[in-house]
């Protein structure tokens, strides 16, 4: 964990802004990766994010992007490996969560099936204190496999309850699970699906596949933020997907919430 500074935990908090974002990797090519990188950073500066959950974030032993990150945005971070090795086979990805608030008590889940040594499916967390009191955030990227990626979904559930208990939680990342899916389906039973309440009607597509010569061969929403309310009051007032015509940073398109932080309930 790395905390540039105490942050603005004096400022009083009357929203929070947080994003989702799978980075895009792109190994081994890792085309136009610092350049996307900077892009990103202007995006999230032009927003005003306050807490932005990353998947697929880059590190190999010439440059780690949750650093490089950390010190652009002036963000209080926590980083996990998810696959590969930046010393061991010079490339690897992970999760994290940064923050403009302080960060603290990390914790880390191993959802994907552990007999599997080289894909891991992950989920982490970390504790954000603001003037109103504290909530964790959660970032998470889930498999491609259907019946993998419903026991991964279950799992993650659970184990956000257990970590969260009566506190606010918000939980966001690519789950690879469309909306249709039982796994999402049981997600949103538990959790408030947060561009969902207040887009009803609208696909919220998140990701797209083209074919080769132009033109979409398919479209999907994979990426959501989701709000555990716990004993507090929450108002999302505002959410949706980041237009990035001009600021193609990934495959995925950027999640984003205005959330109004109520009082504690009895």
């Amino acid at each position: 964990m790395d905390d540039p500074g105490n942050q603005e935990l004096k400022k009083p908090v009357e929203h929070v802004t947080v994003l989702t974002a799978n980075l895009w990797h792109d190994w081994p090519r890792r085309r136009r990766l610092r350049e996307r990188l900077e892009c990103f950073v202007e995006l999230i500066k032009s927003e005003k994010v306050d807490i932005v959950l990353l998947q697929e974030l880059a590190r190999t032993p010439e440059f780690a992007a949750d650093e490089w990150l950390s010190s652009q945005l002036g963000m209080a971070y926590v980083y996990s490996r998810a696959n590969g090795h930046a010393h061991g086979i010079g490339f690897e990805e992970g999760l994290a969560v940064f923050s403009r608030f302080p960060l603290s008590k990390p914790r880390l889940a191993q959802l994907s099936d552990q007999r599997n040594p080289f894909t891991r499916r992950i989920a982490l967390g970390a504790s954000i204190e603001t003037t109103w009191g504290e909530f964790i955030a959660f970032s998470v990227h889930l498999g491609l496999n259907g019946r993998q990626n419903e026991n991964q979904v279950s799992r993650l559930i659970n184990w956000v309850d257990k970590q969260s208990g009566n506190i606010p939680a918000i939980i966001g990342g690519d789950f690879n699970a469309q909306e249709h899916t039982r796994q999402v389906k049981s997600a949103q039973k538990s959790w408030h699906d947060t561009y969902r309440n207040i887009h009803p009607g609208t696909d919220g597509y998140t990701h797209e596949i083209q074919w080769p010569w132009g033109g979409i061969l398919k479209q999907s929403r994979l990426d959501y933020l989701f709000l555990k309310k716990g004993n507090h009051a929450w108002n999302v007032f505002e959410a949706r997907q980041l237009d990035m015509k001009y600021c193609p940073i990934s495959d995925h398109t950027p999640v984003l919430i205005k959330a109004r932080i109520g009082t504690k309930m009895n």
